[in-house]
């Protein structure tokens, strides 16, 4: 697993939130999404290059996430992804979901991507994509 983490910035918007004040436990994925694209452009390295210039996809195949404390309305979360390349046609990236304001933890989860060319079919990840991973 690469020891590089980035940490990404989101704040809960109402809307995000259901009638208890919690945050809906699919917007976890929406923000496991940002991490992923921080990871990368920290990195030096973006989706649409991947795409555009690689034509290389990473569709996720496997998400799973630990929901330990609730997120609310206003709350300001940072996530934080780590990244694992498993293949050369498979990467695994890890969060954790931190609420500032007193560093708890609110989530932890995962979500492994396979590689595609843009017809979803397989397709070993790009050498430069691969070595961000080591």
């Amino acid at each position: 697993m690469t020891s590089h983490v980035s940490a990404a910035l989101v704040r809960v918007r109402y809307a995000e939130t259901d009638k208890m004040g919690y945050a809906y436990y699919a917007n976890y994925f929406a923000w496991f999404e940002v991490g992923r694209c921080e990871w990368l452009r920290s990195l030096g390295w973006t989706y649409r290059a991947m795409e555009d210039q690689d034509e290389t996809m990473l569709p996720v195949i496997e998400a799973h996430c630990d929901y330990r404390q609730p997120s609310r309305y206003d709350d300001e979360i940072e996530i934080r992804t780590r990244g694992e390349l498993l293949s050369p046609v498979r990467v695994k990236f890890y969060y954790d979901v931190v609420r500032r304001l007193d560093g708890v933890a609110t989530a932890t989860g995962h979500t492994v991507h396979a590689s595609t060319d843009l017809h979803g079919r397989p397709k070993r990840l790009p050498e430069r994509v691969r070595t961000l991973f080591a």
